[in-house]
C-alpha cells in the first residue's frame, strides 16, 4: 500500500497543546468534564482538521486528559488522517449506514463511544448554538446518556481564539495580500456593461489563483463575494446574477481573502457615472466615523469604545445605522467568516487586547442605495494595525 502523505502542519504541536490547554481552563472554570465541539473553524482550531464533511455529523471531543479525538463520517476519516496533528488512534469514523438515515443517527454512535470510554456520566458540553449541531443530535445525545448532565457550552472554544497568535497572524497577512489583489482587480475590470456574472469570475480568479510574487494561492472564502447594486444595495447580503453593470448605479464589494482558513474582509464602493449628492455626504461621515473608531481601537479599551466613536460621529451627521460596526474575524468555514463572540457595538464591555482582530464593519443600507467602505484590523500595543492598503474611499468610473 501507498504511504500515507499527511499535510504538513499548519501550527506546531506545542501550539495545539497550548490551544487545548486553554480549552481545557475554560472546561474546569464551568465545571465540565468533557467537551463535544461541532462547529468545524473550532475543529480545526484545536485538531487542525480542514475538509468539506461539515454537512454530515462530525465533531472533536475533548476528554479529561490526553489528545483531541476527532470523530466523524468514516469516509471523511481520511482526510482526519491527513490534517489532524493527533496519533491515528485519535481518530474514530462511523459506518455510513448512519449518514442521513431516518433509522439511526451519528449520535447514537457518539454515545456508545463515550459509553466504551467511561465517559458517560458527569457535566459534558455541547455547543448549542450554532449552525452544525441540529435539534435531533441534541435529542439523541440526551437519550443516549441519561447518567450525564449535558451543558450548553456555546462559544467556549471561540472565546479562546481571541487573541491570534504571531502565526495566525502572518496567515491573515497572507490573506490580505489576496483581498487587495481582488480589489484591484474589480477595479481595473468593472465597466458598464459588464455582466455581473463575469465579474464574479474575475473576484474567484484573483482570490484563488497563485501569485508566483508572493508565493502562494488563495482558499475559498466562508462567504461568497456579495456585490448589489443600485437599489438593491439597501439589502447588505444580496450576491449575483447575470444582467450587465449599469449606468449611474453604485455597487459595494464586500469579499475576503482568505488563506489556509484565516479571513481578512475588505469592501469597497465603486460607482459608474456621478454619484448622488447623498451618497457622497454619506462617505463623508462614514469616513470621518471610521478614524474616530480607529483611534479607540486601543488596549484597555472596550468593543463599545470603537462603536460609540464611530456612531457619535454618524449621529452628528443626522444618519441612522441601527446594527453593529464590527465582529471579530480570523480561522473559519461556511456560512460566516465572524467568530461569534463579541460585537463593536454600544453596550459590549469586551476589552480589547492585542492580537485580537477585527472586521470593522462601517456599511450604510439605506433607503434605495447602500455604501461600504470598511477596514479589518489587529489591536496591537499602540495604534490598530491595518491589514490592507486599499485606498479608503469610493471609486468613481464614469
Amino acid at each position: 500500500m501507498p504511504e500515507l502523505q499527511r499535510t504538513p502542519e499548519r501550527f506546531s504541536t506545542a501550539e495545539y497543546e497550548e490551544r487545548l490547554a486553554k480549552t481545557r481552563a475554560s472546561m474546569e472554570k464551568l465545571g465540565l468534564d468533557l467537551l463535544i465541539v461541532s462547529d468545524p473553524s473550532n475543529m480545526a482550531w484545536l485538531t487542525g482538521y480542514d475538509g468539506w464533511s461539515f454537512y454530515v455529523h462530525q465533531c472533536v471531543i475533548v476528554g479529561p486528559t490526553g489528545s483531541p479525538i476527532w470523530f466523524g463520517r468514516g469516509q471523511d476519516a481520511q482526510g482526519a488522517l491527513r490534517t489532524v496533528w493527533m496519533t491515528d488512534d485519535h481518530i474514530i469514523g462511523y459506518p455510513d449506514y448512519y449518514v442521513q438515515s431516518v433509522e439511526r443517527h451519528p449520535m447514537d454512535y457518539l454515545w456508545a463511544t463515550l459509553a466504551d470510554k467511561g465517559w458517560h456520566t458527569g457535566f459534558i458540553g455541547v455547543e448549542m448554538d450554532n449552525y452544525w449541531y441540529t435539534a435531533k443530535a441534541h435529542e439523541r445525545l440526551v437519550h443516549g446518556l441519561p447518567e450525564a448532565q449535558i451543558l450548553d457550552a456555546t462559544g467556549l472554544v471561540n472565546w479562546q481564539r481571541a487573541i491570534k497568535t504571531p502565526k495566525e497572524l502572518q496567515y491573515m497577512r497572507k490573506a490580505a495580500r489576496i483581498v487587495e489583489r481582488m480589489h484591484r482587480r474589480i477595479a481595473d475590470k468593472i465597466e458598464v456593461g459588464m455582466r455581473k456574472c463575469d465579474l464574479v469570475a474575475e473576484i474567484y480568479d484573483s482570490g484563488l489563483r497563485y501569485d508566483e510574487w508572493s508565493g502562494h494561492g488563495g482558499d475559498y472564502p466562508a462567504i461568497v463575494p456579495l456585490l448589489p447594486s443600485g437599489p438593491d444595495a439597501a439589502a447588505p447580503h444580496l450576491t449575483w446574477d447575470d444582467l450587465p453593470m449599469k449606468q449611474d448605479e453604485g455597487t459595494f464589494f464586500e469579499i475576503a481573502g482568505c488563506y489556509q482558513r484565516y479571513h481578512v474582509p475588505l469592501s469597497r464602493t465603486i460607482f459608474l457615472g456621478t454619484p448622488p449628492k447623498e451618497m457622497l455626504e454619506a462617505e463623508k461621515a462614514v469616513l470621518e466615523g471610521m478614524e474616530a473608531g480607529l483611534a479607540a481601537a486601543r488596549p484597555g479599551n472596550t468593543c463599545e469604545d470603537i462603536a460609540n466613536a464611530f456612531f457619535t460621529v454618524l449621529d452628528r451627521h443626522g444618519i441612522v445605522k441601527d446594527n453593529r460596526t464590527g465582529y471579530p474575524i480570523g480561522l473559519s468555514y461556511p456560512p460566516d467568516w465572524g467568530e461569534r463572540t463579541m460585537s463593536l457595538r454600544r453596550g459590549d464591555r469586551t476589552e480589547l487586547k492585542p492580537g485580537m482582530t477585527f472586521h470593522f464593519m462601517t456599511g450604510l443600507w439605506m433607503e434605495g442605495w447602500g455604501y461600504e467602505t470598511t477596514e479589518s484590523l489587529v489591536i496591537t500595543e499602540r495604534e490598530p494595525e491595518l491589514f490592507c492598503s486599499i485606498p479608503r474611499r469610493m471609486l468613481v468610473k464614469p
